[in-house]
């Protein structure tokens, strides 16, 4: 397969990326820093310079493939319009480009996000026939990007993870490093349900979403099992004291009321607006961490597919935190 991927420098694109070069793929790239491409994979990929911005780039890539895969995207923002202006313009951009590219690619993958959906209730985790409700710019922008992939008319599929974690993510990373300082925050209620994903699984879920038989589909892909907070951020605290060889002790859990969560977001987003600073800590980021359950259901892309998560996510987080300690991110 010849594969053009955007994103594919980040953090799950980098893992796609490598996932579709052990297959034996060839691989393409939307590139704005060719560095960054040469420090990850060396000569083992193609590159197109450009963005989501850049026309001739995207016909070019798209031209040169059978499979594009859309993982470029914004998760940081400093004002709203900017997440509709990369996620949603910058998807329709690619979709054009591919409509109108010579030859045409067979299948267009768009990773999208669990915040496109919404948050999920309690006890019930997400399906795909669920109405969309997302209560975030970011997850807004996600859904718009997804309904410019639907007016399409390639053969498309839609692929929305929940919370992405392994090696070279940058998003948990705050987490593991205060764990390993003694200190387990928690926005958000204990009993907050949620559901996890590993790259390479996640990786594996992209792949496996671009077969003929997924097109005019959206999954969601996650582990089946669905974790509360207070369980998740217990996991990330034993998971970086095994990478540091230390016995587990009792951490201090700091869990501030929902008003005081919300107010102290709210100021950062504030400050860092004045700054003129992307930042994730914000009140549009509050509602988010406040709801109570972000989880769902994996089924429909394992029945479609015989996809499934292998690494759980006690497993998954050992091996973050150790990938972390030996690069010296903790």
């Amino acid at each position: 397969m010849r594969a053009f991927v955007t994103g594919g420098t980040g953090f799950v694109g980098s893992h796609l990326v490598e996932a579709l070069l052990d297959r034996g793929d060839e691989v393409l790239l939307l590139v704005r820093k060719p560095e960054r491409a040469a420090r990850l994979f060396g000569d083992r990929v193609g590159l197109v310079p450009g963005d989501l911005e850049d026309e001739r780039a995207l016909r070019e890539g798209c031209s040169r493939a059978d499979v594009v895969f859309h993982l470029a995207g914004l998760t940081v923002a400093r004002k709203p319009e900017d997440f509709f202006r990369v996620n949603r313009d910058g998807t329709g951009r690619l979709v054009k480009a591919a409509q109108e590219a010579s030859p045409r690619p067979r299948n267009l993958v768009y990773v999208s996000s669990l915040a496109a959906s919404g948050p999920s209730s309690l006890g019930r985790p997400a399906v795909e026939s669920d109405p969309p409700h997302p209560v975030s710019f970011y997850g807004k922008s996600k859904l718009a990007g997804e309904e410019e992939v639907r007016r399409s008319d390639l053969p498309w599929s839609i692929v929305r993870p929940p919370t992405v974690y392994g090696p070279r993510d940058r998003g948990l990373l705050r987490m593991f490093r205060l764990a390993r300082k003694g200190v387990l925050p928690l926005v958000g209620k204990p009993e907050q349900e949620l559901s996890f994903v590993y790259a390479g699984d996640l990786a594996a879920a992209i792949i496996a979403a671009s077969a003929a038989r997924c097109a005019g589909k959206t999954y969601f892909a996650s582990h089946p099992e669905v974790v509360p907070l207070i369980r998740a951020a217990e996991a990330i605290y034993r998971a970086v004291a095994a990478a540091a060889g230390e016995p587990v002790s009792r951490p201090l859990v700091v869990r501030p009321p929902a008003f005081l969560a919300r107010g102290l977001l709210s100021f950062i987003g504030w400050t860092s607006a004045l700054a003129g600073k992307a930042t994730v800590l914000s009140a549009d980021k509050a509602r988010e961490l406040l709801a109570e359950a972000w989880a769902c259901s994996p089924a429909a892309l394992e029945r479609d597919t015989g996809w499934r998560a292998e690494i759980d996510l006690a497993t998954g987080l050992e091996l973050t935190a150790r990938w972390y300690s030996e690069h010296g991110w903790l």
